[in-house]
């Protein structure tokens, strides 16, 4: 798409972190003035210093600014923002953000405000899947308030038992109840984490399907009736509940099986008049046999590993499509194996426990196929108070084999230090057999890699050595420099 091709002018991200870096960028490359916003703790953050110009919205909290919608409205229409990216995360699924965008005559690059509110409550999404035609993952649609009205539910179902926040994510209000015993204690806990993060307690059940794989479906619909699969990526690789590692395509899936999954996920968007990107969240049995799980009406954070098998900008798309415009493409062919690592501020040997603190080395990777979606420099300090996901190492190989030798390799080059970091963890799995096999399922961290009690190293000092070969050396050349 080529400069001033768009008919709005100018673009407010409501984030910080890496997703605001890269929607600055691409905003940058079609010819749109940027505008970010920062708190005061990321008064040197590089989202700012990329910007064309940055608004202070409050104090580090993200109550205080990054949550704080009429703060952010008020800068759109001060600073002339004809729209709002929303990013991921923060108010990026919040129907009532969407509406005060839309009212205040700005430009929502998502989805319509009723697509959000319908598919953020997971029962009514649900309910929506089934009137789509497609399975949900076995469970109820209707809220549950007490273990008397569960447990005839749960023996129905059958355990493992997974109790659900409606309204949440992120692995936050969930408990996992073996037996009826755990399940009043699993209600409980459930409901009082969603009240404590979504401001509400409704939960419901859902089968709790073992060594099963999460697969996601990224769909994009334009104003214009085109309505586009673009693949799917395996989620599977995950530690509480969170996604570790990303890959597209799955291994699991078949042509037919991923035909067939496509297809769901389209009417799903369809049933709920979804328009932008979205993705659709299914979780499969060894089989291959889906069950809808939820929907994110957002972009993704690994969105970067369809782009690289697909060669799309989707933050371009969807730009172009809150623009009025129509999709830039028709089919899209996916090429050849894409793997996303997570590189969180958490430390591995200690349960991924976040780690906070100033990064003090920075160095990425480079090379063919190799990309790093990152807002870190030395001297940045990881707070507290927001997620800590410091970038996004996304590689890309003809083979998955080959995808798997050049993730090695970016990771024998990356350097973080001042801070944990999820390195090491991403090193045991690419090169544990079960991984390399491609068979991970959504308990293979906790299942193959936790059972030592010392399975990671901190992330300190230099990568260990590379498979059947020599302890890597640093050589002193001799001369004088």
């Amino acid at each position: 798409m080529p400069k001033q091709s768009l008919s709005m002018e100018s673009l407010l991200v409501a984030n910080r972190g890496e997703i605001a870096v890269r929607v600055i960028r691409t905003a940058a490359e079609l010819g749109l003035r940027t505008i970010a916003v920062y708190s005061e703790l990321d008064r040197d953050a590089l989202h700012v210093e990329l910007a064309d110009e940055a608004w202070n919205i409050g104090g580090p909290p993200a109550s205080e600014s990054y949550l704080n919608a009429r703060r952010i409205i008020d800068v759109a229409r001060r600073s002339g923002a004809a729209a709002i990216h929303p990013g991921y995360g923060f108010l990026s699924e919040n129907a009532g953000f969407a509406r005060m965008v839309a009212d205040a005559g700005i430009t929502w690059v998502g989805p319509p405000a009723r697509a959000i509110e319908l598919m953020g409550d997971k029962i009514r999404s649900r309910q929506t899947a089934e009137r789509a035609g497609v399975a949900p993952v076995p469970g109820t649609t209707d809220a549950v308030l007490s273990l008397k009205e569960a447990a005839p539910i749960a023996s129905r179902i059958g355990y493992p038992i997974a109790v659900k926040a409606s309204h949440g994510g992120g692995g936050k209000g969930l408990r996992v109840a073996a037996n009826r015993k755990e399940l009043g204690n699993a209600i409980e806990g459930a409901r009082r984490e969603a009240e404590a993060y979504f401001g509400n307690p409704a939960v419901y059940l859902e089968a709790y399907l073992d060594r099963a794989r999460h697969i996601e479906a990224q769909i994009i619909v334009d104003g214009h009736g085109n309505a586009r699969f673009l693949g799917e990526r395996d989620c599977s690789v995950q530690r509480r509940h969170q996604k570790l590692i990303e890959e597209a395509p799955s291994t699991l899936l078949t042509p037919e099986g991923r035909r067939g999954l496509g297809e769901a996920a389209l009417a799903i968007a369809v049933a709920c008049d979804y328009t932008n990107a979205g993705t659709v969240e299914f979780l499969v049995r060894p089989d291959g046999t889906f069950y809808f799980l939820e929907m994110n009406t957002r972009l993704q954070v690994e969105h970067a590993v369809t782009e690289m098998v697909t060669g799309l900008d989707l933050v371009a798309e969807q730009l172009a499509i809150a623009d009025g415009r129509p999709l830039s493409f028709d089919e899209v062919p996916v090429v050849g194996h894409a793997i996303e690592l997570r590189i969180n501020a958490e430390d591995p040997a200690n349960r991924f426990r976040p780690s906070p603190g100033t990064v003090t080395e920075y160095q990425e990777p480079g090379g063919p196929g190799v990309r790093v979606d990152s807002w870190i420099t030395p001297g940045t300090t990881v707070s507290q108070y927001y997620d800590n996901l410091l970038a996004k190492l996304v590689v890309w190989g003809q083979t998955r084999e080959a995808a798997i030798a050049r993730a090695e390799r970016a990771l024998d080059e990356y350097r973080v230090a001042g801070v944990a970091t999820t390195l090491p963890a991403h090193r045991a799995v690419l090169s544990h057999p079960v991984f390399v096999s491609g068979e991970a399922h959504t308990r293979f961290v906790e299942e193959e890699l936790m059972l030592d009690p010392e399975p990671f190293d901190r992330g300190e000092g230099p990568p260990p050595p590379r498979k059947g070969g020599r302890p890597r050396q640093k050589v002193n050349s001799g001369g004088g420099h």
